[in-house]
């Protein structure tokens, strides 16, 4: 009977977690505009602790080494933006072009199935009907743009507030936990230290695929290195689709096999980057199971979309880390401080 009662108590416990787990799944989906904005700016004050505390140790006022912080993230972020600005507006200006080899390479691939007419005449029905239409739907119009501008400021101000007032009271917030103080330094430092690392991994990758690119002979190969270097955040998929999207750009481009070098040369890469120079510099310590990482990755991007996609992979760092530092504080041994009784 108390076995019974034991098990219905574990299951009840469960059912209760599970639905726990999906409430705060539907509220993070619902609260989007809210807490996307909010965890990109908790990880990237993370991210950027170290530095804010090595202002304040050189005599910064720490309203003042969350302002500097704060006023580098936008200085980055606004470089960023202003060197893919020229990139994106030639590529929207590309679009026509590249519907046209789209079109003329499926219409050409659909011959050479026999049997499958029904599917030339489909691909000319729907690109023929589309035409232009495609182009002005995929580009936003200025009343799109309106319509976004506020929420997106909106979001903005709330990744800001986020990142200034969290790097402005950390060594507060953290003060309340003061038991798992060490364990979530260490957390910080491990997310840190694995995004610093990663970014410039992905610099350097992203270096490299321009200058492949540009030895081969593919158009744009500014874009392909910008390209390399975001989607590589988000591990496995960014990959994948960088190997498809010059996959379908070389076999517009180009003819024969030197069609499918675009693809392998970033594959080359890729795997040297993967395979040897991420596990040396990132370190051991850090790798995490890569189902664990996929899944991450997919739920970050299901949940929020491409911002979910970059910060999903450094909350699980942060977790795994913070659950590691506190598992082994509750397996050390408690030293009783009374004196012992002769």
């Amino acid at each position: 009977m108390l076995r019974s009662r034991t098990r219905l108590a574990q299951v009840q416990l469960v059912c209760l977690g599970l639905l726990a787990f999906v409430a705060a799944v539907y509220t993070l989906r619902l609260t989007e505009s809210i807490a996307a904005p909010v965890v990109l700016g908790l990880v990237i004050g993370i991210v950027a602790s170290p530095g804010v505390r090595m202002l304040e140790r050189i005599g910064i006022p720490r309203a003042a080494s969350a302002s500097i912080g704060l006023f580098m993230v936008a200085a980055f972020t606004t470089v960023l933006l202003i060197s893919l600005g020229p990139v994106v507006m030639d590529l929207i200006g590309q679009l026509p072009r590249i519907e046209d080899d789209v079109r003329f390479w499926l219409i050409r691939m659909s011959r050479t199935i026999r049997g499958l007419e029904f599917v030339r005449r489909e691909i000319e029905e729907t690109l023929s009907t589309g035409g232009d239409g495609a182009v002005d739907e995929a580009v936003p119009t200025l009343i799109d743009a309106l319509w976004l501008a506020p929420n997106f400021a909106a979001q903005l101000l709330t990744f800001a507030g986020t990142f200034f007032f969290f790097s402005l009271t950390q060594r507060e917030i953290y003060a309340y936990f003061e038991n798992y103080r060490n364990a979530l330094r260490k957390a910080d430092r491990a997310v840190s230290h694995y995004f610093v690392t990663v970014t410039t991994i992905n610099a350097v990758l992203g270096l490299a695929v321009f200058a492949v690119m540009t030895a081969i002979g593919m158009a744009s190969p500014v874009l392909w290195g910008l390209a390399a270097f975001l989607l590589n955040f988000i591990l496995y998929l960014g990959p994948v689709l960088m190997i498809v999207s010059l996959l379908i750009a070389g076999l517009i481009q180009f003819d024969g096999a030197y069609s499918i070098l675009p693809p392998l040369a970033y594959f080359s890469l890729n795997m040297i980057e993967a395979q040897f120079v991420t596990p040396q510099l990132v370190g051991q310590r850090l790798r995490l199971n890569p189902l664990v990482v996929f899944l991450a990755i997919v739920f970050g991007l299901w949940l929020w979309g491409p911002v979910g996609g970059i910060v999903s992979l450094p909350v699980v760092v942060w977790v795994s880390v913070f659950v590691s530092q506190t598992g082994a504080l509750e397996d050390e041994p408690q030293v009783d401080p009374s004196p012992t009784q002769a």
